[in-house]
């Protein structure tokens, strides 16, 4: 039984698949974590101008 154990190849694919999965993971976390850096300024800048323009003069809805 334990022979058995040590020449059978089932795990090892499991094994693959669990690596290959935690790969994709952290480079899905990575590309978010670059892709998010790179959209800060836009929305600052977004930001600012629905406060100042739109949001900000509350007067020229009434």
């Amino acid at each position: 039984m334990f022979a058995e154990f040590l020449t059978a190849e089932s795990g090892a694919v499991t094994v693959d698949w669990t690596i290959m999965t935690a790969f994709v993971c952290g480079l899905a976390l990575s590309v978010i974590g670059l892709l998010s850096a790179g959209a800060q300024e836009p929305t600052n800048g977004l930001n600012a101008t629905l406060s100042s323009d739109v949001i900000g003069n509350h007067s020229s809805f009434d």
